[in-house]
């Protein structure tokens, strides 16, 4: 188990170094943050002092190494926008973005799970037919669409919600339900697949013959199995989910890490930019890395290998 860690370690800490990588290239290419820094009417020589103090004028590679020895410490810069470190500003948005993430990811899995056994146990029902309609608009369904719609409805002709920003439980329940919508449908469809999958194994028909409760077969043997892939997904959308969803938060004016990164985008905040990539990398694969321990308590067979 030690050396299945520290190899899945040195995994991730090169998946890490090489996103920070591509990230410093492309960004470079974005073009110069110290023209938008710049009042208007700034001459050529103001330009190139603010580029000499914001270390944009050493050859790329130079700047690179720097970058990169830097972040090895920790170290991702100053933000050209906030004149602070730029972690800083990306780990003061991490709470919002948590929060928003946390409440999708709970009630879409508890939806989704009720949904998907719900379907796999009435299979060639109505009940079924009724979730998987569901599920595959759910998946269909671009979310920036059901969120500006849930808007018009909610927000600018019921007037029950806000339109925008954080703060409150009211101005959460919007945009947890238009990412929840997804992310239980997704589960929906994939555990009710599982769960048929595992009923019809040959433990499954051993134990309903040795008299089990349809009860324990059902959860001792089939929903224990079948959650192996559903951990799986859960991971890969909890990874996303707190490493800041741009979309919904962009539609919701929802000041959490993705949103941060977009306006570092748009300003060329190279610092900001850096840090909060590193900072969603990082938790996407410890998110996947704690899936991957999980497997071996569900599944002993995995432990053992």
């Amino acid at each position: 188990m030690t050396r299945y860690l520290v190899g899945k370690l040195a995994e991730s800490l090169l998946a890490i170094w090489g996103v920070v990588t591509i990230v410093f290239f492309v960004s470079r290419v974005l073009g110069d943050p110290a023209v938008l820094l710049l009042p208007v009417g700034a001459g050529q020589q103001d330009l190139d002092a603010l580029r000499a103090s914001l270390g944009l004028d050493r050859p790329i590679l130079e700047q690179y190494l720097i970058s990169v020895l830097a972040m090895v410490r920790g170290d991702f810069g100053i933000s050209f926008q906030h004149q602070r470190p730029a972690m800083d500003v990306v780990l003061e948005r991490m709470p919002v973005t948590a929060t928003l993430a946390g409440t999708a990811l709970l009630f879409g899995t508890l939806i989704g799970a009720v949904a998907g056994a719900i379907a796999a146990l009435k299979r060639g029902t109505i009940s079924e037919f009724i979730v998987m309609v569901a599920a595959l608009l759910g998946q269909a369904t671009p979310v920036f669409w059901l969120g500006i719609m849930l808007i018009l409805v909610f927000s600018v002709d019921l007037g029950w919600f806000p339109t925008g920003g954080s703060g409150t439980i009211a101005h959460l329940v919007l945009p947890g339900l238009t990412l929840s919508v997804f992310v239980s449908a997704s589960i929906a469809r994939l555990l009710r697949s599982s769960l048929l999958d595992i009923m019809r194994e040959d433990y499954v028909r051993t134990a309903r013959a040795k008299g089990l409760l349809p009860r324990t077969v059902f959860f001792w043997h089939i929903a224990r199995n079948a959650l192996i892939p559903v951990i799986t997904m859960i991971g890969i959308i909890a990874g996303e989910l707190l490493g800041g969803s741009v979309v919904i938060e962009t539609v919701f004016a929802w000041p959490g890490v993705g949103r941060i990164i977009m306006q570092a985008i748009q300003a060329q905040d190279f610092p900001v930019i850096q840090a909060g990539v590193a900072l969603v990398a990082a938790i996407f694969i410890v998110v996947n890395l704690l899936v991957d321990l999980l497997y071996g308590v569900l599944d002993p067979r995995i432990r053992r290998r």
